[in-house]
């Protein structure tokens, strides 16, 4: 039992540090300050794949026709909902004082070897004129600046592509108790500021083979230079792929251009699904796909998960019960530092910190989780997303 012990705290010991230095690294997009945009500022085209958002579109591109940068076109793609997200769409570019911003695409019917959410963002790209393409999902929402504050990010940071992790607003049980272990396991495991530049400590013949494992990007809010997204072929590069943003962070990166990860703090909001079931079906298409189909990996990080994140939990209970003063006392050191990671990052992003004591329900959630993908994909069971199979 001591084994795991060690295990356990050896591995959070190593996650400690990366998520402390991810505290000061993982910032929010620049300020614009004092810095005002004309007419000359370079065009930014805001692309919006949208398939059965009745839901969320409206809030989505409201928000967009207010922001305060001058030169500025918004492309939404009316992805052959079968909802209301087309009558919603028209009612807004009819109805909006700021609609001449606003551009209504109907999508293409989808080729067999394209999934849907690159068709769309594909369609969408040839028909944005801007200097500046940013790609971001329907259900999310923005601030005023939030335009402002991605050029001036691009331009301060010399940057090609940035990526920003949206303030995730919480509602039901399951959203509370699911998506903050999600950027709890980024924060934790992937050490930020190697996603903007190489490791000091690599020597310089192995920063350009391993540097696109450090590539990480979320598809709700992705910006990049029009050059450099061309240059990596675009979405048609990602055709087939279901993590189709870590691949494009990855293109980037071994094209050698660079890219910077951001938090939305108060520029990009977003509430990706409101139940339980919402967020299994949206997990299970992409949960596996995140490892690269990489049964090995997937199965030894499991256990790692279960090791670490479950196992201390259970031995300060049976060292309690068992009179054991001892095993209850070591075992709770992992459980203590577990708990006082998930306060963190609960603080940090605005979450109630008493949601953090279900972090073993969590972590049991995605075994369950992860059983059930790999069942999936030895048993080549497809999965639909919106009416699509995945």
């Amino acid at each position: 039992m001591m084994i795991v012990i060690y295990i356990a705290v050896g591995y959070l010991a190593v996650t400690s540090v990366i998520l402390l230095r991810n505290r000061f690294h993982f910032t929010p997009l620049r300020e614009t300050g004092n810095l005002r945009f004309d007419g000359d500022a370079p065009r930014v085209s805001i692309c919006v794949p949208a398939r059965n958002e009745e839901r969320n579109i409206r809030r989505c591109v409201e928000s967009l026709l207010q922001q305060r940068y001058p030169n500025l076109e918004i492309l939404v793609l009316n992805d052959n909902s079968t909802d209301r997200t087309g009558e919603i769409l028209n009612n807004i570019r009819n109805t909006h004082p700021e609609s001449g911003k606003l551009t209504v695409l109907e999508g293409r019917p989808k080729p067999d070897d394209w999934l849907g959410k690159p068709w769309a963002c594909h369609q969408l790209s040839k028909h944005a004129g801007g200097d500046i393409l940013i790609f971001a999902d329907a259900d999310t929402w923005f601030s005023r600046h939030l335009v402002e504050r991605v050029v001036r990010s691009l331009g301060h940071d010399v940057v090609d592509m940035l990526t920003v992790w949206p303030k995730q607003v919480l509602g039901s049980f399951w959203e509370k108790m699911i998506i903050p272990l999600v950027y709890y396991a980024l924060l934790s495991l992937l050490p930020v500021q190697y996603v903007y530049r190489n490791p000091r400590w690599m020597p310089g013949f192995l920063a350009k083979r391993f540097s696109p494992l450090f590539a990480a990007a979320c598809g709700q809010f992705m910006a990049f230079k029009k050059r450099a997204y061309n240059e990596i072929g675009g979405h048609r590069s990602v055709r087939g792929k279901i993590v189709e943003d870590v691949e494009l962070a990855g293109h980037i990166k071994r094209a050698g251009f660079r890219m910077r990860m951001y938090y939305g703090s108060q520029a990009v909001s977003c509430r990706m699904y409101r139940s339980g079931k919402e967020i299994h079906h949206g997990f299970r298409k992409n949960f596996f796909a995140g490892f690269g189909y990489n049964v090995s990996l997937f199965v030894m990080m499991a256990i790692v998960q279960l090791l670490v994140y479950i196992t201390p939990f259970f031995l300060v209970a049976w060292g309690i019960f068992a009179g054991n003063p001892l095993l209850a006392l070591y075992s709770a050191i992992p459980v203590i530092l577990v708990i006082a990671h998930r306060v963190l990052v609960a603080r940090w992003f605005g979450w109630n910190p008493l949601w953090s004591l279900l972090h073993p329900l969590s972590v049991c959630w995605f075994q369950w989780l992860a059983f059930v993908t790999l069942k999936d994909y030895l048993s080549s069971n497809s999965v639909n997303w919106k009416g699509r199979p995945v």
